[in-house]
């Protein structure tokens, strides 16, 4: 397991439970734990009042979350990265202090000691093609299925970021998805009735595509390509030598943290013309490319400041999450945002309907509900005009104030009552993850304290969609 050093950080994990046998008896035990506990909760709660047993059950659900959060924090691999993908489907299912705690495995990862993953880099370059890198043994970052490290190549100094895969993680995801799915109903954190199979089918097939490095180095070079001429984004280059099925090797990029005091000390246009370029990106890789890359973590970002607002620019990292959508989802998706920025429901259902989100015989209430939600979604690119905005969320010449918003709040509390239907159903994997990046770039605007009015970008995107659309040609 790890430790905490003297400034308080996670220390490193010497060991990983690699075999398929040990991870699963570490999640057995874990689970006949966590079902001792739960009698023991249960008894008690006879003896509760309505209020003190309410109370109880949300401190239960956080304390058993926290107890699956630590234990998939050691074992690293597929299993601590499917325990990242429930905390993102969870919201639809999961009590909330489950999907809280489940969260934190997003950015509070131990590394590995160099021991462990040095073998992995031997095997995968050879030793004399690894003999040619100076290696720094201290992880620039640490993930669930794979830590970075700097080097630099000795003939020519060239600065590298060397992506290594943990040992073992490839052949564990079969076992680690069957033993998770058993302990999440073991630990009574999924509602009873509820069939979590396409989430983990879902989450299976996200491990497999996670831990292909030779897929990742494509979309890496792909990005590289199509944002190779725009001054606004750096993409880093694939070094192919230092490259294998478990290792990527990249050119290093500097760039600043989001949140480092020298970007928040930007003027208001440089920081706005930063999000105005974030924003557009997410828009042009869904409704131009269909290729988004779906992790929004902060860490899969930086950025590099120019003496001027001209030269500041977005540094892009880690493109193993990228997802590739249809032509026919973006079509869909796109009448669901048209007739939420025009309030015709009408037209937002038949999109609804078109991408698996409602049947046609929803009663008109709910049909209302979810149009609510998606018109409020949508609330930072209506109108300069329109009321239903709160005035402190627009500037004198209308302009979203993206720092001041909460709409992540309010939508997040209209969705939970949204599940409470009967109607309700875990959405389309698709939504799943394309709404997951699209909180990242309100959250990334958000910290840059952005005012911008995105309304005409997002309506030019839209536009391009419908001229590419099949249907469109069809007519």
């Amino acid at each position: 397991m790890s430790s905490r050093n003297q400034n308080g950080a996670k220390g490193s994990i010497p060991s990983l439970k690699t075999g398929p046998f040990e991870r699963s008896v570490a999640l057995t035990r874990l689970g006949v734990g966590a079902g001792a506990k739960i009698m023991a909760h249960s008894i008690a709660n006879i003896f509760r009042g309505e209020i003190r047993r309410d109370d109880a059950n949300r401190e239960f659900y956080r304390r058993q979350a926290q107890v699956l959060a630590d234990e998939l924090g050691k074992l690293k691999g597929s299993v601590m990265k499917a325990g990242q993908m429930l905390s993102l489907y969870g919201q639809y299912f999961l009590p909330e202090e489950a999907v809280t705690v489940l969260s934190s495995l997003q950015d509070d990862t131990p590394p590995v000691d160099w021991k462990v993953v040095r073998p992995v880099l031997e095997r995968a370059l050879g030793r004399r093609r690894l003999q040619e890198l100076e290696v720094d043994e201290t992880p620039l970052a640490a993930a669930s299925l794979g830590q970075v490290h700097r080097a630099r190549r000795r003939t020519d100094g060239l600065e590298l970021c060397v992506k290594i895969q943990y040992p073992g993680v490839a052949d564990a995801i079969e076992s680690d998805i069957r033993t998770l799915s058993r302990l999440l109903i073991m630990t009574r954190l999924t509602p009873r009735g509820l069939d979590i199979t396409p989430v983990f089918n879902e989450v299976r097939e996200m491990l497999h595509r996670e831990v292909d490095y030779e897929s990742e180095r494509h979309f890496t070079e792909t990005f590289a390509a199509r944002l190779g001429d725009d001054p606004r984004f750096v993409v880093p280059r694939v070094i192919g030598e230092y490259c294998s099925d478990q290792v990527l090797t990249t050119s290093y990029e500097h760039g600043l943290n989001v949140r480092d005091a020298r970007v928040r000390a930007l003027d208001q246009s440089r920081r706005d013309r930063l999000g105005s370029a974030f924003l557009e990106l997410f828009l042009t890789e869904f409704f131009d490319w269909g290729m988004v890359q779906s992790d929004p973590h902060f860490g899969n970002y930086r950025i590099r400041l120019g003496d001027d607002a001209e030269g500041d620019r977005f540094v892009l990292l880690d493109f193993g999450a990228t997802r590739v959508f249809g032509r026919g989802f973006i079509d869909s998706y796109a009448e669901i945002v048209r007739g939420a920025l025009a309030r015709d429901r009408n037209r937002l259902k038949q999109g609804a309907v078109a991408i698996g989100l409602m049947q046609p015989g929803f009663p008109r209430a709910v049909v209302d509900a979810f149009a609510e939600m998606c018109e409020l979604i949508v609330e930072p690119f209506a109108p300069a005009a329109d009321e239903r905005v709160p005035e402190a969320l627009r500037t004198a010449d209308g302009r979203y104030r993206w720092g001041a918003s909460d709409l992540p709040m309010r939508a997040s509390r209209m969705a939970a009552i949204n599940a409470l239907s009967v109607h309700f159903r875990v959405p389309p994997r698709e939504i799943v993850f394309l709404h997951r990046r699209l909180a990242g770039v309100f959250i990334m605007l958000a910290a840059l304290h952005c005012e911008v009015d995105g309304r005409d970008t997002l309506l030019q995107a839209l536009g391009r969609a419908e001229e590419r659309s099949p249907r469109q040609a069809d007519d």
